[in-house]
């Protein structure tokens, strides 16, 4: 018999389900870790690219569920692009010694989804650990947004919330700071499902509820006005006993 753990209003979900997902996730992290002791300034964003799947395959993904690629990689101005995955192609472009890279990664295992993302600052060669201690403001401002973001988000979302409310709420903030929504499409997450057509998203007028999906993602691409670059930091949520938790 499966345990299930209540998400809010009757809406539940199985710990074991919650426990595949999560080995997703820590595949996910450990797979940032890998790429953070790995990346040196001089290497091509293909290699990168070529690194994180061959780690998510080895280590427990058996494939990837946003249109086949398991790591988007974007450097430089280019973070601040938004684009779909049919239509990505990895830019030939080596990492400089003071570079800002964003990894998004998307592996699967039995349909299984991992959803996760960071960006990453390297100054004098050197990745920056800490936010704080970034020396580009920009780059600093950008990162600390996001970690304020997410924040904000474990902080004020509800079961009750609709996908639109949470959508109005964030965005406004993010003007609101001086920031800009890059993605393509505007919204600013998705539900974790089987398969990537069923998705619904953190957008205008959802009507949905958060509590109408067992799990969604949270990943604003934003960027300073006037600024050339992006920044992106994506987890997966749910609720646990109406309080949200990430996974």
């Amino acid at each position: 018999m499966k345990t299930r753990q209540h998400l809010s209003n009757g809406c539940s979900v199985a710990k074991e389900t919650l426990g595949l997902y999560s080995d997703m996730q820590n595949l996910n992290r450990a797979a940032i870790k890998y790429v953070e002791e790995t990346i040196k300034a001089g290497m091509g964003l293909w290699d990168i690219k070529s690194l994180c799947e061959e780690y998510l395959l080895n280590n427990g993904a058996d494939s990837f569920w946003y249109w086949d690629v398991g790591a988007f990689i974007f450097a430089g101005e280019e973070t601040a692009v938004s684009v779909s995955g049919k239509d990505y192609q990895v830019a030939d472009r080596i990492v400089q010694k003071n570079d800002i890279i964003t990894v998004d990664l998307s592996p699967q295992k039995n349909c299984i989804w991992g959803d996760y993302a960071r960006t990453l600052v390297f100054e004098d060669g050197v990745l920056c650990h800490e936010i704080s201690r970034i020396k580009k403001d920009e780059w600093r401002n950008g990162l600390k947004m996001e970690e304020y973001l997410h924040i904000t988000l474990m902080e004020m979302a509800a079961p009750d919330m609709t996908f639109g409310e949470l959508y109005n709420y964030m965005n406004e903030l993010i003007v609101k700071k001086g920031f800009l929504n890059l993605d393509f499409l505007g919204n600013l997450g998705h539900s974790i499902v089987k398969n990537k057509n069923d998705r619904i998203y953190i957008e205008k007028e959802n009507c949905k509820k958060l509590s109408d999906v067992e799990m969604f993602t949270f990943e604003p691409h934003i960027s300073i006005s006037n600024s050339k670059y992006g920044y992106k930091r994506e987890d997966i949520y749910y609720f646990d006993n109406g309080r949200l938790t990430k996974l």
